[in-house]
């Protein structure tokens, strides 16, 4: 019986592909580099900006700031509203909600803008927390956010908790807190990095994910 469900954000409330991907393309453009297809911006769903500019084009820690500063420029007034709730999120969230489960938030965005899309998807009132990184570039790995929600919500039996997430960030991320975790396919982690990343349980759609929630919960 879990009482208590984390979610992430991108990719599994949310896709926000358009804007995070014409949101890296701005910021590299500002950087030098031109990137025409944003395409293969999609990598960037998921981890933190930081490595993410570091790993896909081997930037260094000032360098990768300076693009993540281009990249706000953007998102923080257009890229963030590029963004669309996944078909039967809403559903899914207000049958949990009936239920009695606590529902959290817990991504690697900043939190200033996940509260943004939540509020603009009429999303946030399912919610008893969002917790996310700080603009300063601080708690952006998710085994971290994770630790700080569980502090934050003085959430203590960890066998009642359980992470619902997209990428393997997730699922290390919540096996570094010893809590379980559920897998989602349909966002923007392959079907080998979430299978090699060993989550308890794996979803293909958010029907799957509606199903595995009633019956486990």
């Amino acid at each position: 019986m879990y009482d208590v469900i984390l979610f992430d954000l991108d990719g599994t409330l949310t896709d926000p592909k358009v804007g995070i991907t014409l949101s890296v393309q701005y910021a590299l453009d500002k950087m030098g580099i031109y990137e025409e297809d944003a395409e293969k911006l999609t990598p960037f769903i998921g981890p933190p900006l930081l490595s993410a500019f570091k790993e896909f084009y081997h930037m260094s820690d000032e360098e990768a700031t300076l693009a993540i500063s281009y990249y706000r420029e953007r998102f923080s007034k257009v890229g963030l509203y590029e963004n669309e709730v996944y078909l039967g999120i809403r559903e899914l969230l207000t049958e949990l909600k009936k239920q009695g489960k606590k529902l959290i938030v817990a991504t690697s965005k900043p939190t200033v803008f996940s509260v943004k899309i939540l509020e603009h998807f009429d999303l946030l009132h399912f919610f008893n927390a969002v917790i996310g990184s700080n603009l300063d570039g601080t708690r952006t790995e998710k085994g971290d956010v994770i630790e700080f929600a569980l502090q934050d919500q003085n959430l203590k039996e960890r066998e009642r908790i359980i992470m619902v997430g997209d990428r393997k960030h997730d699922v290390i991320g919540a096996k570094k807190n010893g809590i379980d975790v559920i897998a989602v396919a349909y966002g923007y982690g392959s079907q080998e990095e979430l299978v090699t990343a060993e989550p308890n349980h794996m979803v293909s759609s958010v029907d799957e994910l509606f199903n595995l929630l009633k019956f486990i919960s």
